[in-house]
């Protein structure tokens, strides 16, 4: 058998595999409370395309696009504290502090955002500090998992999206439907306090729960020296060759910002990402399009809870099956189209039955989504400090695309929306496009460090196709 040492640790392959199993069981159970973070995270920023339903807007006076400007200014303090909360987590290697504090502080706004003394303001510092929570939970994950085994993490965590939608919808419809006038407060407003104080009681346990990085001395209380060294040694194993690129990246004095801003991929990711986020706008207006279906607001709450199940077991199936085959692009293309086809029907009809099954459709491009954010993080996978700029300015820049499609749904477009499904149709194609060219830019790689593997000159690396 062989055996290879590592911090005075030598692993035979089946008691590797032993201590390996153990090690992401533990590891697992305690990622899974970002799921539960992550559910809490998209409801406080959708809460208010609920509470539309029910006074929001009257209540508020609000006129014209004022609502879709609330809902734009959240996206605006979330792109620009992506990247510096990403640096900053990556410094101090800390995420069981620092993503929990990050969360107590958006439930405080929360619960003020019930009063809405300032709508766009309270919006605007909501989400300055949400955008700690996505890209911190990301750079986390990778830095534990290796890229086959990133994809359906990342699908699970982000079925946090659909599971907010689903049963957010549910919370919300319950709390509208007899909060209202308790304690002389509207029903939405009771939305907001109920949903933040939530929030900050989560937050509280995960400081308990959430791993830090491999290497920190916070990780050997739960982890044997065995599982910890074998920890550091995959994610070693997984960069193949990375370290290369990295050597050089460490002579050149680039810092990771400089490395991630002067890589072209990451720009063509960042605007593939951006015209993804305008295709998903419709899961920030999902109770406006139910709405159309002609029932009362609470029954169109209630309605958008089949279309977001489906989207979860869409999710799971194919991002494990994207992980198994060890391929991206081709998952993404087919979920984005299936997304389109919704879309064009939505366009056609105002069926009752064709609309309702087009949201199953569209609600199901989120699967291509989670599968293009693992791809991202698979294709950006080094140095670290590169890796954690990317990912977060990636993301971030993206958040342009959430900006724009606050817009995409514009109430005088009602009920038919039919300009909307055409800008998400136009969206959705211009994505795969960008991707299908970033495939064949991964492909000539693949095959320059074959021949490079094959002269003896670098360690094995293959980029997922």
């Amino acid at each position: 058998m062989s055996s290879r040492p590592f911090h005075g640790v030598a692993y035979q392959s089946l008691h590797k595999q032993l201590v390996e199993r153990s090690l992401l069981r533990k590891l697992d159970s305690r990622m899974s409370i970002l799921v539960l973070i992550y559910v809490l995270n998209f409801i406080d920023r959708s809460n208010a395309a609920a509470a539309r339903l029910h006074g929001f807007e009257d209540d508020l006076h609000l006129e014209g696009q004022q609502f879709n400007t609330i809902l734009s200014v959240l996206y605006i303090g979330y792109t620009l504290m992506q990247v510096p909360s990403n640096m900053f987590l990556d410094k101090i290697g800390r995420p069981s502090l620092y993503l929990p504090t990050s969360m107590v502080i958006w439930g405080l706004i929360t619960i003020i955002m019930g009063h809405f003394i300032g709508a766009v303001c309270t919006r605007f510092f909501l989400g300055f500090v949400e955008a700690a929570f996505f890209p911190g939970a990301i750079l986390l994950m990778s830095k534990w998992y290796k890229r086959r085994e990133l994809g359906q993490r990342i699908a699970i965590l982000s079925c946090g999206i659909m599971i907010s939608n689903a049963f957010g919808s549910l919370f919300a419809s319950a709390i509208l439907d007899n909060m209202d006038g308790v304690m002389g407060q509207a029903a939405w407003r009771w939305l907001f306090y109920i949903e933040g104080f939530t929030t900050i009681f989560i937050a509280i346990c995960a400081i308990f729960v959430l791993p830090d990085l491999p290497a920190s001395a916070t990780s050997s209380g739960w982890l044997t020296t065995e599982e910890q060294a074998l920890a550091i040694l995959r994610m070693e194993e997984d960069a193949g060759g990375g370290k290369e690129e990295e050597i050089e990246d460490a002579k050149s004095g680039k810092s990771g910002l400089q490395q991630a801003l002067s890589d072209w991929k990451v720009w063509w990711l960042a605007l593939a990402l951006t015209s993804l986020k305008v295709f998903l706008s419709f899961s920030d207006f999902f109770p406006t399009i139910s709405a159309t279906l002609g029932y009362t607001w609470t029954q169109s709450l209630l309605l958008c809870v089949p279309p977001w199940l489906f989207a979860t077991c869409a999710t799971l199936f194919m991002s494990r099956h994207s992980d198994q085959a060890g391929e991206r692009f081709g998952h993404i293309a087919t979920s984005l189209l299936v997304g389109i086809s919704g879309f064009l029907a939505a366009m056609t009809t105002m069926n009752t039955a064709v609309r309702y099954l087009s949201m199953f459709l569209m609600a199901q491009s989120l699967a291509g989504f989670m599968i293009f954010l693992t791809w991202i993080s698979n294709s950006t996978s080094h140095p670290p400090s590169k890796r954690a700029v990317a990912l977060a300015f990636i993301n971030a820049f993206s958040t342009l695309g959430n900006i724009a499609g606050s817009y995409a749904w514009q109430k005088s477009w009602g009920p038919s929306y039919r300009i909307s499904c055409a800008i998400c149709t136009g969206t959705g194609a211009l994505c795969i496009i960008m991707l299908w060219i970033f495939r064949q830019h991964l492909k000539r790689l693949n095959q320059e460090n074959k021949a490079k593997v094959e002269a003896g000159r670098s360690n094995s690396f293959t980029y997922l196709l």
